[in-house]
């Protein structure tokens, strides 16, 4: 394998490399360091940094705080800001090489603003990268939600572009991909089912989450796996100042943080923990039955970090999550993600930076029947070890390089079911299947002038399928063609990609620029259910002799503005995808314990096209977004729908979001969303027919119908409480779907019990009006 792929990647280091070796040819220096939070010590992912007398000139601080930033001989003052903080200035005589670590402060904590320099921030309109949302976690603690639980998931579907698989659930497509072609990461780590109590709660934790960003289109190089996006999540590294706790008191759920130095300055630690307590009230049931039930999860996230020197850094993080749900004497199920990440940063000089990574991720669920005469125990995991190696070449102001490799060992373990001697139910176990699978990327960041900006890259991807097991290909009705046996490690079938990277963008002028994107993603890990969302079952396998890697291609293009002092960001962005080896299922699929669930499956296109409008502000007592999508998504299979383009389960043609945050006074805070969304497309019967007294019911065409529309407004409130030296309160009130609409959540059909001979739908809500309320604490 590594006889393969290595000339693949040092033939594209070294092409790109030379490319850039022009960059020299005038002789800089460069100040670099590292930016933090002055009161906390932690690092400022997006900081920028820009020469007051240089214009055009800037950088921005990489996910660990580090910046670089090249000049030519002379004196010059340089300004840091980033938002939410206080900018600071200072001077530099760059006749040599420079380092300079800044902190800055936060505006609430600073008493009077030493310095006058405006630099509101328009990067979003300079930079060629499009397609993209970083998140403010200020903003996602004050956005109410289902339960009162804030959550990133779930305010993520509020943007244009993405849609909530379900009302209330932390499931969502992205430009007419599919639940399973997003790609969730928590400090590197993939997160293969990213719920909590089916999708009614995300595995995130806000209190543990640092920075979050959305790639909706225009990916950059280093992300690969999926097609439809990439969810990048990370988590606070602790205090290195002093000791803090902090959490909250909810009426499903709470909550405690603990964060504080290891060693002050230089190591810290953060650890975060929540639990639900649904299963306590369960307990003061009167029936028998429910009053030994199970419904609760919990989660823990940890973080330790220590830096040895200016140079040298080491990151140790996890998460450790778990449901469990059962009923008393009749089934019970578990399920739950666990991820480690060790990390290793290394400044080699004022230019190059990199980060050394090796990453754990396990996803595994258990399903157990107490059933007498029918007890068995099924289950199903998935674990990857990855090594990751991510370079950063600051090559001066007009390049910055980024490249790398990885490589993921794979282990599928797709089933298995034991049973007692008495059971009714047969032991059973599907082979499990591994495969390594590997990358190198390559992308520059070229300023090429005042005007146009540049992001170019590739990825290039390997997926090699290995033994033991025994390998069947299928014909196009699902019979066996032929079967092989394979020994540990032995070759099956390998998949070599090249996926190129391509953002540009043409400023007009300093508040307005026109982006064009283009990224091509494939897909090796894909999930098998008969769910519009992800569900504690979901079913995964890897690129195979039957199952082709999945290929999108996705162009786009927009405009971009900010008004106002950049208070004001609009954007208007339309896609168009091309997806080549989609999977869809036979009618009647059986998916669960089948050690033949590649004959189930059947391969087609698919595309995806819209437009997208956003309006945000960013600064003030008064902030929020308008977001609006017009959107199509479809698909074509040979066995389905007659070889005709339908529409996929998810595809919506209008999603308005709307979302308002005010700050009243210094003590109270009112916020408000407002959703509306096209319903589902669905598969309704036309006909009927009777056969031994049962009613059986006729289906046409694949997702011909509509669904009715899902529409809810929310509201929240914050009560800050008095401010004291050692210690500060809130209260925060939410009410879910203030006017109680009943959004449709399934559809069924039956006979009439009241009028013989005909049909009736039945239509189940899950939510009505949901109120809320938590306390949370910190000192």
């Amino acid at each position: 394998m590594i006889r393969l792929v290595a000339p693949r990647i040092f033939l594209a280091l070294g092409c790109c490399l030379l490319m850039t070796a022009s960059a020299f040819a005038q002789k800089k220096f460069t100040v670099s360091g590292t930016i933090k939070d002055g009161a906390t010590g932690e690092t400022l992912i997006g900081a920028t940094v820009i020469i007051k007398e240089i214009p055009q000139s800037g950088a921005a601080a990489n996910a660990y705080g580090f910046y670089s930033l090249s000049a030519p001989e002379g004196d010059y003052t340089l300004i840091y800001s980033f938002v939410g903080y206080n900018p600071v200035s200072q001077t530099v005589s760059l006749h040599k090489d420079a380092g300079i670590n800044i902190a800055l402060i936060a505006k609430n904590n600073l008493q009077e603003v030493v310095i006058s320099d405006k630099t509101p921030n328009n990067d979003n309109v300079l930079s060629a990268q499009m397609g993209v949302e970083k998140l403010d976690m200020s903003q996602i603690n004050n956005v109410p939600v289902i339960f009162g639980e804030k959550d990133i998931l779930k305010t993520i579907s509020l943007l244009p572009g993405v849609v909530a698989a379900s009302e209330g659930n932390t499931g969502y497509y992205v430009r007419g991909g599919g639940s399973d072609q997003n790609l969730i990461l928590l400090d590197e780590a993939t997160v293969y089912n990213a719920s909590h109590l089916f999708g009614f709660f995300s595995t995130f934790n806000s209190d543990a989450i640092k920075d979050a960003s959305l790639y909706k289109g225009g990916m950059p190089a280093e992300y690969g796996g999926r097609l439809a996006s990439v969810l990048d999540v990370k988590m606070n590294e602790g205090n290195s100042k002093e000791f803090t706790a902090e959490g909250g008191l909810g009426l499903i759920s709470s909550r405690l943080k603990l964060e504080g130095p290891i060693v002050k300055d230089k190591g810290s630690f953060m650890i975060s923990a929540r639990r639900t307590y649904i299963d306590l009230f369960l307990k003061a049931s009167t029936d028998t039955n429910v009053r030994g039930s199970s419904l609760y999860f919990y989660d823990l996230n940890a973080k330790f970090n220590y830096h040895f020197d200016d140079k040298n850094t080491l990151y140790l993080s996890g998460y450790f999550g778990k449901d469990v749900l059962g009923l008393q004497n009749t089934f019970g199920t578990n399920w739950g993600n666990s991820t480690g990440t060790l990390r290793f940063n290394h400044i080699f000089n004022s230019r190059l930076f990199s980060n050394t990574s090796l990453i754990y991720s396990n996803y595994n669920y258990t399903i157990q029947s107490f059933i007498t005469g029918n007890q068995f125990t099924a289950s199903s995991a998935i674990n990857d070890f990855n090594l990751k190696e991510d370079f950063q070449y600051f090559i001066n102001p007009k390049h910055t390089l980024t490249f790398g490799i990885n490589a993921v060992d794979h282990d599928l373990k797709p089933g298995s079911v034991t049973s007692t001697s008495t059971s009714v139910s047969n032991n059973n176990t599907v082979q499990s299947r591994y495969g390594i699978e590997t990358a190198a990327y390559i992308s520059d960041d070229w300023h090429v002038n005042e005007k146009i900006n540049l992001i170019y890259g590739a990825r290039f991807s390997d997926i090699f399928l290995l033994g033991p097991g025994t390998f069947n290909t299928y014909d196009a009705l699902g019979n066996v063609l032929t079967s092989a046996n394979y020994g540990s490690g032995s070759l099956v079938k390998s998949y070599f990609d090249i996926e190129p990277r391509f953002s540009a963008s043409y400023v007009l002028d300093q508040q307005n620029s026109i982006k064009l994107s283009y990224n091509r993603n494939t897909q090796n890990v894909h999930i098998l259910n008969n769910s519009t969302s992800s569900t504690p079952t979901d079913l995964y396998v890897l690129s195979s002799n039957n199952i082709k890697p999945e290929i999108g291609d996705q162009v786009s293009t927009g405009y971009f503005k900010n008004f106002s002092d950049n208070a004001f960001e609009f954007s208007g962005e339309v896609y168009y995808k091309w997806l080549q080896n989609q999977i869809d299922y036979k009618n009647g699929a059986q998916l669960i314990s089948n050690p033949n669930v590649e004959s189930q499956l059947v391969y087609g296109i698919g595309r995806a096209y819209g437009l997208e409008l956003f309006l945000k502000k960013k600064y003030g007592k008064f902030n929020g977004w308008i977001g609006y999508t017009l959107s199509r998504t479809e698909g074509k299979f040979n066995s389905i729908n007659n070889n005709d383009w339908f529409p996929n389960t998810y595809d919506h043609t209008h999603n308005l979001s709307v979302v308002g945050i005010y700050d009243l006074n210094k003590r109270w805070k009112l916020s408000g969303t407002f959703v509306y969304l096209t319903g589902n497309a669905v598969t309704y019967p036309t006909g009927k027919y009777e056969v031994g007294g049962l009613t059986t019911f006729y289906y046409s065409s694949r997702n011909g119908y509509r669904e009715p529309p899902t529409d809810h407004l929310d509201l929240g409130a914050t009560l800050e409480g008095k401010q004291h030296k050692k210690y500060h309160s809130s209260w925060t009130f939410g009410i879910y779907n203030v006017y109680n609409r009943r959004n449709p959540y399934t559809i069924t059909f039956q006979d009439s019990k009241t009028v013989p001979g005909t049909t009736e739908a039945v239509e189940t809500s899950l939510f009505g009006i949901i109120p809320s309320v938590t306390w949370n604490f910190k000192f």
